[in-house]
């Protein structure tokens, strides 16, 4: 194996072990308090509860109109799904979290999804109605919100980061969730006090 071979295989190996990083070395310890993301968290696992930290100051226009603020789900389980109509996994992983956000609606648990560089209103509406999708969507032209929210640069869509009763992030997924791989994390975030 030649030079540039191994360097090539060293590279893609350190990639694969930040991607999954979970825990401390997810978050940026030296944020001040607020999330800074630093790796993925692997499917189906949260952030210790101790490492976590507070997700940055969130707002946007809705979808149908009206103000999303991130600060009005305090109390609650947050998925913030950021997706598109030119995704096609999104088309696919978006109703299924619908249906996920209608089971666990009554358990204190809400979904946003975060609608990410359309071109314009009109696809992502029109996919809304033709799936009736339940939950609020943030129409978020220019991919601002992920940088808002810790300043996560995610090498593209699907995904999806939760949030716990406090407003701290407490995983962040890269790449398209199962509802398989969502419920039982939602049960876990949802039985913590």
């Amino acid at each position: 194996m030649n030079l540039r071979m191994r360097v090539a295989a060293v590279l893609v190996g350190a990639v694969l072990v930040l991607a999954s990083c979970t825990g401390k070395s997810a978050v940026d310890q030296s944020a001040g308090g607020q999330f800074r993301f630093v790796g993925a968290t692997s499917k189906g696992s949260l952030i210790v509860a101790a490492d976590r930290k507070k997700a940055g100051s969130v707002s946007g226009s809705l979808l149908d109109g009206g103000t999303f603020r991130l600060s009005q789900t305090t109390g609650k389980v947050v998925v913030l799904n950021f997706w598109a109509t030119w995704c096609a996994p999104c088309v696919v992983e978006t109703p299924q979290f619908d249906s996920v956000y209608r089971a666990y609606k009554g358990k204190g648990v809400t979904f946003v999804g975060i609608d990410t560089k359309e071109a314009s209103r009109d696809s992502p509406k029109a996919f809304v109605k033709n799936n009736d999708i339940s939950f609020p969507i943030v129409f978020d032209e220019q991919g601002e919100v992920a940088t808002a929210l810790g300043k996560i640069a995610a090498p593209g869509l699907p995904f999806s980061v939760l949030l716990d009763r406090l407003g701290r992030v407490a995983a962040v997924y890269l790449g398209t969730v199962s509802a398989q791989d969502l419920e039982p994390v939602l049960n876990k975030l949802v039985a913590e006090s």
